[in-house]
């Protein structure tokens, strides 16, 4: 029988964004900036709303859940790259590459599906607000977030499953920043048809089903608002949307136009660019996005660090 895996390559090395040496310490000290942006602000969101009992509802719970998403999907990243600009060749083992692959395939999905389980909650919100605590009940969202992590850790498994199954022989160098799964089935040294047809079909389902979601949600949201008689109420009811229908736009779009082409040399190098939007950009915009337009997180956050720091007056 053949065997399951037959690997003889034993570490990778990782091309990076850029081979030019000039550009290989300014770059780090960009992307160092951005990682602690992140950390910070996405692990203050899940703090801000884990303290903060006026938060406490369906809408802020989803949104932690995608803080979370976003650091943990960052931190599989940026740690590595960061090596890339600072070492001549940034090596990783097989096992490595093939762990970074899984997790990075597990919160990309997750968060895909987050986007829309968030779009679907605002849809509830606008379109039905009195029964809005019955709809979307604790045990409701608490179901929704399993159910994004059971389809995340579900489209990890094939692709690794089947990863595992690819023959490398002779070449190391994988022509991206992590180990995605495109740049890796380029170094196959036996059929990697089946991954090619997995990979953008499960890509299609994860891609296409929370898209459509988004999009149905928002037509009806938007029947909504146009029924809303006030123009205070249907501006608020508009400016509690913006903030998602941003950051769905910046990470779809660079999601599609990454998993949804033909894979190719070409594609792959501008793949990195259109890559780096999702995995760094998107994860360090998100707690901005949701916080810098949003008045009751700004409020929760004023009365936090007041209970941390409080004024002592004499």
């Amino acid at each position: 029988m053949e065997e399951v895996n037959q690997t003889s390559v034993a570490q990778f090395i990782l091309a990076g964004l850029t081979e030019n040496p000039k550009l290989q310490l300014p770059l780090f000290f960009i992307f160092l900036a951005v990682y602690l942006i992140t950390v910070v602000g996405n692990l203050g969101m899940v703090i801000l709303i884990l303290f903060s009992s006026q938060l406490h509802t369906p809408m802020y719970y989803l949104l932690s859940s995608l803080s979370f998403i976003d650091y943990c999907q960052s931190t599989v990243i940026i740690p590595k790259m960061l090596l890339n600009f600072v070492t001549e060749k940034n090596f990783i083992s097989y096992p490595e590459c093939i762990v970074q692959f899984y997790f990075f395939c597990v919160f990309v999905v997750a968060e895909c599906h987050m986007l829309g389980a968030m779009a679907y909650d605002r849809f509830v919100a606008i379109s039905n607000p009195l029964l809005y605590n019955v709809s979307m009940s604790f045990q409701v969202c608490l179901l929704m977030v399993a159910m994004v992590y059971g389809v995340g850790l579900l489209s990890a498994t094939a692709h690794t499953v089947f990863l595992v199954r690819v023959f490398f022989c002779k070449a190391d160098k994988i022509n991206h920043y992590f180990c995605d799964l495109f740049p890796l089935l380029e170094l196959s040294c036996s059929s990697a048809f089946i991954n090619e047809v997995l990979g953008h079909s499960i890509s299609a389902f994860n891609i296409i089903v929370p898209v459509m979601t988004i999009i149905s949600s928002y037509v009806f949201i938007i029947v909504s608002i146009l029924h809303i008689k006030s123009s205070g109420g249907r501006f608020k009811a508009f400016s509690t949307c913006s903030s998602h229908i941003l950051a769905v736009a910046l990470f779809f779009g660079s999601t599609t136009f990454m998993y949804l082409q033909p894979s190719s040399i070409s594609s792959m190098e501008q793949g990195k660019v259109s890559s780096v939007f999702y995995t760094i950009v998107v994860p360090m915009l998100n707690p901005m996005i949701y916080s810098l337009r949003n008045k009751e997180v700004k409020v929760a956050l004023k009365r936090l660090l007041r209970k941390m720091f409080p004024q002592n007056k004499e």
